[in-house]
């Protein structure tokens, strides 16, 4: 896994509280993650950003995906302030950086559910 991107910590100690509810866990932020880019994509206002954003940015925090995280913050403070011009290019970023820890949380998934519950680190 790579740390620049998910905080193994994070995982870990998401694995140890979720147990056998981990996979699911994953499955299910990958899903809403999806989502909140499609409302990012097609917010009409500097409020409907700031509210996908700042969930995005929680959920990404959450699960330990701490870049995604900033720039979704980010996000949120330019639409908060409504300072949209160039917004685009941080979606963007967001979109390209999700794109990287999809198959990053898609490989933690399939280890998770290969491993063992005796030899899972917790």
């Amino acid at each position: 896994m790579d740390d620049t991107h998910l905080d193994r910590d994070v995982l870990s100690a998401l694995q140890e509280v979720m147990e056998d509810g981990y996979p699911e866990l994953l499955d299910t932020f990958l899903a809403d993650s999806e989502e909140r880019l499609r409302v990012l994509r097609k917010a009409e206002d500097a409020a409907q950003l700031m509210n996908a954003a700042h969930s995005f940015k929680g959920s990404s925090s959450n699960m330990g995906a701490s870049y995604l995280a900033k720039l979704c913050g980010e996000l949120e403070q330019r639409a908060k302030e409504k300072s949209l011009v160039g917004i685009e290019r941080l979606i963007d970023e967001i979109d390209g950086e999700f794109a990287i820890v999809r198959p990053l949380y898609e490989a933690e998934r399939q280890r998770s559910l290969a491993e063992p519950a005796s030899v899972r680190r917790y």
